[in-house]
């Protein structure tokens, strides 16, 4: 499917550069063939000009209103010098008829009587060893007074359009053509790196289908199977309203998981999508820290574990309205909430009993920090992470090795989690344009630091 879209896409390139390239093409040849035309055509009038004004007219029989142009005295005899570029003249009576000519033999070409360019095709002109001749030619009428004298025509080979005009086609055929390959060769690499992030997310898709699927199909299993039981009894004398009542909450404890679960991958999808609702607004994050620590005072309290909170005080010497707002960050609260309950709460849940957990948080000051950041530790002496395992850990359903959800035989049993607590906390984090680290150390404890910018654009 990719190899075919990366071809789409390396043929759309090409085929659109290659449009490009015949406009472009296009436009030069005739911009140059004008150009070439437009030369050979001042070149002939030019002429015509000069020739005018060289004439020798003089009366016919010397009656003064009666002039002619005395040929012999106006045209020299021109020799024939071979060369295939030079300019021809004829001279036409007044009714038309050649009079005096540079070509070797008559044209045979009907006169015109007025100075615009004209491009004439000759067939069979052996006296230029061709069997075909192409002329550009200017006819020119001339007058004295009322009297037309006769007509003055300037002829120039048309090969000197011709000819560069061809080598130009060449010239830019070659290079059109180069380039397009070029744009094809190029185009096949860069599709196939824009393709690239494209299978990537489509595999992190597959594998998000796959292990979602996974976690839904478990739930639903243990509701049907519950409830299947349930119905069954129903039949049986000895059933009591107790199993039921138990069954009932069985189910109930699924459902609550299943819709968590639910949330969760809807909350993901929103922040994958972008379409979830910005609603920044000015969060004490001391506050916030105290409100979740009292929340999770009581899951502490059962295992014995001590949880704390440091609140790092701003400097004595700051202005009063900075020190009350020195942990206030512009935030998402309801967000922030989840993220530092989904921490504290991993923290509580992989900390053996008599083990601490300890909240510092403090404002980030220095001058190496040109934004001020908030930085918040999340310190415990739980079971720690293996160091091979800290690179997927904020993978979505990734879990780390069940030994580190059962410690021992004796120890309380922890219930698994979906897999989404770390990977929600990252896009919460990211959605706050801000940092999470994790270091670990295997049966001393794992610390998460979070660092989220005071404000952001």
């Amino acid at each position: 499917m990719f190899q075919a879209t990366r071809r789409r896409l390396a043929l759309w390139y090409t085929a659109v550069t290659a449009i490009l390239l015949l406009l472009f093409a296009t436009g030069v040849y005739l911009y140059v063939r004008s150009t070439l035309v437009e030369r050979i055509d001042d070149t002939l009038n030019h002429v015509v000009e000069v020739v005018e004004r060289s004439l020798v007219i003089e009366p016919v029989n010397f009656q003064a209103n009666k002039l002619r142009v005395n040929i012999e005295a106006s045209f020299r005899n021109n020799a024939d010098n071979g060369e295939d570029d030079r300019i021809d003249l004829e001279w036409f009576s007044p009714t038309g008829e050649l009079q005096w000519s540079t070509f070797s033999e008559p044209l045979h070409i009907p006169i015109h009587g007025h100075r615009i360019g004209e491009t004439v095709r000759l067939v069979g002109m052996g006296g230029w060893g061709d069997s075909e001749l192409l002329l550009r030619q200017v006819t020119h009428r001339v007058e004295m007074g009322r009297q037309v004298l006769g007509y003055l025509r300037v002829s120039h080979p048309w090969f000197e359009v011709t000819k560069p005009s061809r080598q130009l086609i060449f010239d830019l055929a070659l290079g059109s053509g180069l380039m397009v390959l070029s744009v094809a060769a190029s185009g096949w690499f860069l599709s196939g790196k824009a393709m690239e992030p494209v299978g990537e997310s489509y595999q992190r898709l597959k594998q998000f289908t796959a292990d979602a699927s996974h976690e839904l199909r478990s739930p639903i299993a243990l509701i049907q199977t519950n409830v299947q039981v349930a119905l069954a009894d129903l039949d049986l004398e000895s059933s009591n309203i107790s199993d039921y009542r138990q069954q009932l909450r069985l189910i109930e404890r699924i459902t609550q998981r299943l819709g968590r679960l639910v949330n969760d991958l809807l909350f993901l999808a929103r922040q994958d999508s972008g379409i979830s609702q910005d609603v920044f607004s000015s969060c004490p994050l001391d506050a916030l820290l105290i409100e979740v620590v009292e929340e999770q005072q009581v899951l502490a309290k059962e295992k014995a574990i001590t949880l704390t909170l440091n609140l790092v005080d701003p400097p004595l010497e700051l202005d009063p309205e900075l020190q009350e707002n020195w942990l206030t960050l512009i935030g998402n609260w309801d967000e922030l909430v989840r993220l530092f309950t989904n921490l504290i709460g991993n923290a509580l849940q992989y900390t053996p009993t008599q083990g601490s957990v300890e909240v510092e948080l403090q404002r980030l000051v220095g001058i190496r920090y040109s934004v001020s950041y908030l930085q918040i530790k999340i310190s415990d002496t739980g079971v720690g992470i293996p160091g091979e395992s800290l690179p997927q850990l904020f993978d979505r359903f990734y879990r780390v090795d069940p030994a580190r959800t059962h410690q021992g035989r004796e120890s309380q049993k922890i219930t698994t989690g979906s897999g989404l607590g770390l990977a929600i906390a990252q896009a919460i984090v990211e959605h706050h344009q801000g940092q999470i680290q994790v270091d670990s150390i295997v049966g001393k404890g794992t610390t998460f630091t979070v660092i989220l910018p005071v404000s952001f654009d």
